[in-house]
């Protein structure tokens, strides 16, 4: 029986019938089929919405969902000789960015959130969220979209669906993610799914004019970890609409990992290949601001050397039988900051950008393509800003807003690698975390084994603002790059990493390495040149995944020696070499008391492996030599 039947009947009050142009149910038969149909018609009975249309996935669905919110006036169609099938979205503005104070989890046992997260009772907040949930898609089409997390059916893969009242956030999975009835195949034959509920919570009453960007004030992303849920309330922007994307792939999965042996992970996935042919395969973690993109569509400016892009923000990685870790790109699109995203800084990006790209809160040139602060070193004479008023650049204001978006297909990035959605994923030789440190932090160093490495991701941390360059203190932790993205207590986030370490084979398991791009001289100056050159510090870590180069121990971990990075083509004075790579043991001393500090936050549910490389360091920097 066709859903819009059985909707139809399960409601109070008139139904409008749906058009004939909106996707009934899929008739695919299947053990699972009962269930996902039973739970739309749950949700449909709740939010009460005027109609209900399954997506497929078709580029004739997509185009036509375009059509109509161009007509809506929720997009402008961009200039198709400028920028061909791309649109540009205004948001409200108040609707402009993750809303982290107002994001959940719901665990049964508040411990097992932990003190990063913000956490809630469930029973308290369903009966919260079911009363904003109650009629919040009236008047409007309740989509019901089946996703997958990876190449549909893989190995590495999860699948999801969302309901929505939001067309925006429809065309924005259907880049982000793998849509279709092969999905609703994979359900109706028994594959676990993740269901996840969004609504802009402004309903529509007879007769009432819509908005160009619903939303409410109130706004609410709750997850239910224990029963694989994902609730989100009166947004309609990025991550707060689209729950594939941080909701799913890092909180629900990490979740998911925990608790089937794998990791989901806040990272870049990419595979450089040597002037002599071979290639290897580098996840890296970076807190935001800190040249997560830039790494991830890196064009080295050393001869010879290739990067091939394999993702630019989540990895799942998973120990295989043969004792190596390997990771997938589980997204399909790059949804990206434009602001920044230039010809200077990363030309791979904007190359990506030419057609087919939803921008959301970037500014419109008259010639009907869009522009933002970055993209080229110097502002059109005259735009139309992200909020719809005349700009000049004397207007005194961003013509883009700070957070604005690029929403694009991976498989247009010219750089992509022609396997970079292969089912099986990559097998992983080396591992980065990075931040943003002034000081203390060197370019680079090496963890001396598995437990030591996952001890630095668990310290990686920025200055918080430019008023703290110099100093160490105030430090913005954020570990692994994950701290507004686990799941769960990240103490046990930490020994969940240790113990996928104790799968892998010692001599096949991942290097790891810390990296610090962005280490400045007294005179605060950058002491590197980061960007394209970013690339000498791989090729020392590539060469030393190989065995080709030695290293210096410090009490920190292993540092290369300054006549072993490759130099050639720039010049980075001795003195700059030198001050990249000191080593102040009072300053580290300092360093592991607010090490200590924060995982004190976590009581006795830190590692105790953990614990014991905090000794280890104040042992070995107690007893460093002294220059």
């Amino acid at each position: 029986m066709a859903l819009a039947d059985t909707f139809t009947r399960t409601l109070t009050g008139p139904v409008r019938t749906a058009p004939a142009s909106y996707g009934a149910a899929p008739t695919i038969d299947g053990p699972g089929m009962a269930a996902l149909v039973a739970w739309v018609d749950e949700i449909a009975a709740l939010t009460q919405p005027a109609r209900i249309h399954w997506i497929d996935g078709s580029r004739g669905e997509n185009e036509a969902l375009l059509r109509e919110m161009v007509d809506e006036g929720k997009l402008i169609k961009l200039n198709p000789e400028w920028r061909p099938g791309s649109y540009l979205a205004r948001s409200h503005p108040s609707d402009v960015a993750r809303t982290e104070g107002r994001t959940f989890i719901a665990s049964e046992n508040e411990e097992d959130a932990g003190p990063t997260n913000n956490w809630v009772a469930p029973a308290e907040i369903r009966g919260t969220l079911n009363g904003l949930f109650e009629g919040s898609m009236r008047g409007r089409t309740m989509y019901v979209v089946p996703f997958s997390m990876g190449a549909v059916g893989g190995p590495l893969s999860h699948i999801g669906v969302q309901v929505t009242d939001s067309a925006y956030a429809v065309a924005s999975i259907g880049i982000m993610t793998r849509v279709g009835e092969d999905v609703v195949r994979e359900i109706a034959n028994g594959a676990p799914w993740v269901k996840t509920v969004h609504s802009v919570g402004a309903p529509l009453e007879a007769g009432q004019a819509d908005v160009a960007w619903p939303c409410n004030d109130e706004k609410y992303i709750v997850h239910y970890p224990d029963t694989l849920e994902v609730w989100s309330y009166g947004s309609g922007y990025g991550g707060n609409a689209i729950l594939a994307k941080k909701c799913f792939a890092l909180r629900i999965a990490s979740v998911i990992g925990r608790d089937e042996g794998w990791l989901a992970e806040h990272m870049l996935l990419i595979r450089v290949i040597s002037p002599e042919g071979k290639a290897f395969h580098v996840a890296a973690a970076f807190p935001s601001a800190c040249g997560k993109t830039n790494l991830a569509m890196l064009r080295p400016t050393i001869p010879g050397w290739r990067v091939e892009t394999l993702g630019d923000d989540i990895a799942w990685l998973r120990p295989g039988d043969d004792g190596r870790l390997w990771a997938i790109n589980p997204e399909a699109g790059f949804f990206g900051v434009a602001p920044g995203t230039g010809e200077s800084t990363n030309v791979t990006a904007v190359e990506t950008l030419w057609g087919n790209t939803i921008f959301t809160n970037v500014a419109l040139r008259p010639d009907g393509d869009v522009w933002w602060e970055g993209l080229t070193d110097e502002a059109p004479a005259q735009l139309t800003d992200w909020e719809g008023n005349d700009w000049t650049p004397a207007s005194g204001r961003p013509a883009a807003h700070p957070n604005s978006r690029f929403t694009v297909a991976a498989a247009q990035c010219p750089q992509i690698a022609p396997d970079w959605d292969t089912p099986e994923g990559v097998p992983l030789d080396a591992i980065l975390f990075g931040g943003r440190r002034a000081t203390n932090v060197p370019l680079v160093v090496e963890a001396t084994d598995w437990a030591h490495g996952v001890f630095l991701g668990s310290t990686i941390s920025s200055e918080r603002t430019a008023a703290a360059e110099g100093t160490v203190g105030e430090l913005r932790r954020d570990p692994f790059a994950m701290l507004p993205f686990c799941g769960y207590n990240m103490a046990d986030y930490f020994g969940h990493w240790i113990s996928v370490g104790q799968k892998l084979r010692f001599d096949r398991a991942p290097r790891i390495f810390q990296v610090n791009w962005f280490r400045k001289g007294t005179d605060g100056r950058f002491l590197w040149p980061g960007f394209g050159d970013n690339a000498r510090v791989i090729d020392w870590i590539i060469r030393r995944i190989e065995g080709g180069v030695p290293a210096i121990d410090s009490p920190i971990g292993r540092l290369p020696r300054l006549t072993d990075l490759n130099l050639d083509g720039i010049e980075v004075p001795e003195a700059d070499l030198e001050e990249l790579f000191a080593i102040d043991s009072s300053s580290w001393l300092t360093e592991a008391d607010l090490t200590e500090e924060f995982y004190n936050t976590f009581g006795d549910r830190i590692p105790s492996t953990l614990r014991a490389e905090l000794s280890s360091l104040r042992y070995r920097l107690n007893h460093a030599p002294q220059a």
